[in-house]
Protein backbone atom coordinates (compact mmCIF):
# COMPACT_ATOMS: atom_id res chain seq x y z
CA UNK A 1 0.00 0.00 0.00
CA UNK A 2 0.86 3.40 -0.52
CA UNK A 3 2.60 5.32 2.55
CA UNK A 4 3.19 8.61 1.24
CA UNK A 5 0.23 11.68 -0.43
CA UNK A 6 2.62 11.76 -3.36
CA UNK A 7 2.78 8.01 -3.76
CA UNK A 8 -1.55 7.96 -2.92
CA UNK A 9 -1.13 11.24 -5.04
CA UNK A 10 0.72 8.90 -7.88
CA UNK A 11 -2.05 6.71 -7.56
CA UNK A 12 -4.80 8.45 -8.31
CA UNK A 13 -3.37 10.24 -11.36
CA UNK A 14 -1.96 7.15 -13.30
CA UNK A 15 -4.63 5.81 -14.89
CA UNK A 16 -6.13 9.18 -15.71
CA UNK A 17 -2.98 10.13 -17.42
CA UNK A 18 -3.30 6.36 -19.04
CA UNK A 19 -7.07 7.13 -20.29
CA UNK A 20 -5.94 10.60 -21.91
CA UNK A 21 -3.17 8.65 -23.51
CA UNK A 22 -0.06 10.28 -21.79
CA UNK A 23 2.51 9.32 -19.16
CA UNK A 24 2.43 11.00 -15.62
CA UNK A 25 6.18 11.99 -15.23
CA UNK A 26 6.32 13.89 -12.07
CA UNK A 27 4.30 14.78 -8.87
CA UNK A 28 5.34 17.04 -6.81
CA UNK A 29 3.51 18.43 -3.67
CA UNK A 30 5.35 21.16 -1.69
CA UNK A 31 3.67 23.74 1.19
CA UNK A 32 3.24 27.51 -0.07
CA UNK A 33 2.63 29.28 2.21
CA UNK A 34 -0.46 28.70 3.47
CA UNK A 35 -1.19 26.61 0.36
CA UNK A 36 -0.34 23.59 -0.96
CA UNK A 37 1.63 23.05 -4.66
CA UNK A 38 0.32 20.30 -6.47
CA UNK A 39 2.46 19.99 -9.51
CA UNK A 40 2.19 17.84 -12.53
CA UNK A 41 4.02 16.84 -15.52
CA UNK A 42 2.64 14.26 -18.19
CA UNK A 43 3.97 13.73 -21.63
CA UNK A 44 3.15 11.57 -25.03
CA UNK A 45 5.09 10.30 -28.23
CA UNK A 46 5.01 13.48 -29.97
CA UNK A 47 4.79 15.95 -27.21
CA UNK A 48 2.08 17.29 -25.55
CA UNK A 49 -0.23 20.15 -27.04
CA UNK A 50 -1.72 23.03 -24.15
CA UNK A 51 -4.71 21.19 -25.12
CA UNK A 52 -4.44 17.82 -23.65
CA UNK A 53 -2.13 19.48 -20.83
CA UNK A 54 -5.69 21.90 -19.84
CA UNK A 55 -7.87 18.60 -20.42
CA UNK A 56 -5.86 16.54 -17.75
CA UNK A 57 -6.02 19.64 -15.83
CA UNK A 58 -9.58 19.71 -15.42
CA UNK A 59 -9.76 15.94 -15.27
CA UNK A 60 -7.01 15.74 -12.04
CA UNK A 61 -8.80 19.10 -10.58
CA UNK A 62 -12.60 16.93 -10.91
CA UNK A 63 -10.64 13.77 -9.14
CA UNK A 64 -8.45 15.73 -6.20
CA UNK A 65 -11.94 17.61 -5.32
CA UNK A 66 -13.73 14.30 -5.19
CA UNK A 67 -11.31 12.74 -3.49
CA UNK A 68 -10.15 13.49 0.45
CA UNK A 69 -6.83 13.16 -0.78
CA UNK A 70 -6.08 16.65 -0.55
CA UNK A 71 -8.18 17.28 3.17
CA UNK A 72 -9.33 20.55 3.67
CA UNK A 73 -5.90 22.49 3.05
CA UNK A 74 -6.74 24.99 -0.09
CA UNK A 75 -4.04 23.80 -3.31
CA UNK A 76 -2.92 25.36 -6.74
CA UNK A 77 -2.72 22.76 -9.24
CA UNK A 78 -0.01 23.15 -12.14
CA UNK A 79 0.13 20.57 -14.87
CA UNK A 80 2.59 21.03 -17.72
CA UNK A 81 5.01 18.93 -19.51
CA UNK A 82 8.85 18.47 -18.54
CA UNK A 83 10.39 20.83 -20.76
CA UNK A 84 13.00 21.60 -23.05
CA UNK A 85 16.15 20.26 -20.85
CA UNK A 86 14.24 17.49 -19.22
CA UNK A 87 16.06 14.45 -17.70
CA UNK A 88 16.41 11.33 -19.68
CA UNK A 89 15.50 8.46 -17.03
CA UNK A 90 13.19 6.21 -18.55
CA UNK A 91 13.56 4.55 -21.94
CA UNK A 92 10.33 6.30 -22.85
CA UNK A 93 12.74 9.61 -22.46
CA UNK A 94 15.30 8.45 -24.62
CA UNK A 95 13.14 7.51 -27.00
CA UNK A 96 11.52 10.56 -27.13
CA UNK A 97 15.06 12.53 -27.39
CA UNK A 98 16.29 10.74 -30.60
CA UNK A 99 17.60 13.86 -32.53
CA UNK A 100 18.65 15.42 -29.46
CA UNK A 101 21.64 16.51 -27.90
CA UNK A 102 22.15 15.16 -24.25
CA UNK A 103 24.08 15.77 -21.22
CA UNK A 104 25.58 12.02 -19.90
CA UNK A 105 26.94 11.11 -16.63
CA UNK A 106 27.89 8.32 -16.27
CA UNK A 107 28.18 5.59 -13.21
CA UNK A 108 31.86 5.97 -13.34
CA UNK A 109 32.14 9.36 -13.24
CA UNK A 110 32.76 10.35 -16.88
CA UNK A 111 30.91 13.20 -18.76
CA UNK A 112 30.19 13.34 -22.49
CA UNK A 113 27.84 15.62 -24.70
CA UNK A 114 25.94 13.04 -27.39
CA UNK A 115 23.35 13.70 -29.83
CA UNK A 116 20.83 10.22 -29.28
CA UNK A 117 20.31 8.38 -32.53
CA UNK A 118 18.55 5.45 -31.47
CA UNK A 119 17.22 4.18 -28.53
CA UNK A 120 15.63 0.80 -27.41
CA UNK A 121 14.40 -0.60 -23.73
CA UNK A 122 18.17 -1.59 -22.60
CA UNK A 123 20.16 1.53 -23.70
CA UNK A 124 20.89 4.03 -26.99
CA UNK A 125 22.72 4.58 -29.67
CA UNK A 126 24.56 7.85 -29.41
CA UNK A 127 26.84 10.48 -31.41
CA UNK A 128 29.49 11.14 -28.82
CA UNK A 129 30.36 14.93 -29.98
CA UNK A 130 34.05 15.59 -29.96
CA UNK A 131 35.41 17.63 -26.94
CA UNK A 132 36.00 21.35 -28.03
CA UNK A 133 34.72 20.84 -31.46
CA UNK A 134 37.95 18.84 -32.29
CA UNK A 135 37.95 15.68 -34.10
CA UNK A 136 34.92 13.89 -35.18
CA UNK A 137 31.77 12.71 -33.88
CA UNK A 138 31.43 8.81 -32.59
CA UNK A 139 28.68 6.61 -32.48
CA UNK A 140 28.90 4.85 -29.29
CA UNK A 141 26.09 2.52 -27.53
CA UNK A 142 25.21 2.99 -23.96
CA UNK A 143 23.73 0.64 -22.25
CA UNK A 144 21.14 2.56 -19.30
CA UNK A 145 22.63 0.48 -16.45
CA UNK A 146 26.42 2.96 -17.73
CA UNK A 147 23.94 5.79 -17.14
CA UNK A 148 24.23 7.74 -13.89
CA UNK A 149 22.37 10.90 -15.19
CA UNK A 150 21.47 12.43 -18.47
CA UNK A 151 19.25 15.91 -19.55
CA UNK A 152 17.92 17.01 -22.65
CA UNK A 153 20.32 20.37 -23.87
CA UNK A 154 19.02 22.76 -25.90
CA UNK A 155 20.47 24.04 -29.13
CA UNK A 156 20.53 27.61 -30.42
CA UNK A 157 22.70 26.99 -33.76
CA UNK A 158 21.68 23.10 -34.78
CA UNK A 159 23.04 23.25 -38.33
CA UNK A 160 21.77 19.96 -38.90
CA UNK A 161 19.94 18.74 -42.60
CA UNK A 162 16.55 20.05 -42.26
CA UNK A 163 18.45 23.74 -41.34
CA UNK A 164 20.43 23.15 -44.02
CA UNK A 165 18.09 22.27 -46.57
CA UNK A 166 15.27 25.07 -45.52
CA UNK A 167 18.55 27.53 -46.20
CA UNK A 168 18.94 26.52 -49.44
CA UNK A 169 15.18 26.54 -50.20
CA UNK A 170 15.31 30.56 -49.23
CA UNK A 171 18.19 30.69 -51.31
CA UNK A 172 16.25 29.54 -54.41
CA UNK A 173 13.54 31.57 -53.29
CA UNK A 174 15.84 34.44 -53.71
CA UNK A 175 17.34 33.79 -57.02
CA UNK A 176 13.72 33.62 -57.84
CA UNK A 177 13.04 36.87 -56.85
CA UNK A 178 16.17 38.37 -57.83
CA UNK A 179 15.54 36.69 -61.84
CA UNK A 180 11.41 38.12 -61.60
CA UNK A 181 12.74 41.91 -60.95
CA UNK A 182 15.50 41.63 -63.70
CA UNK A 183 12.74 40.73 -66.21
CA UNK A 184 10.48 43.35 -64.92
Amino acid sequence: MSTTPTDRLRALLEPLAADAGLDLEEVKVTQAGSRRQVQIDVDADGGVDLDAVAEFSRLVSRALDDSALMGETPYVLEVGSPGAERPLSEPRHWRRAVGRLAAVKLVDGAELTARVLESDEDGALVEVQPVKGRGRPKERRLEFAEVARARVQVEFNRKDEETLDAAEDIADVDADVDEEEEEA
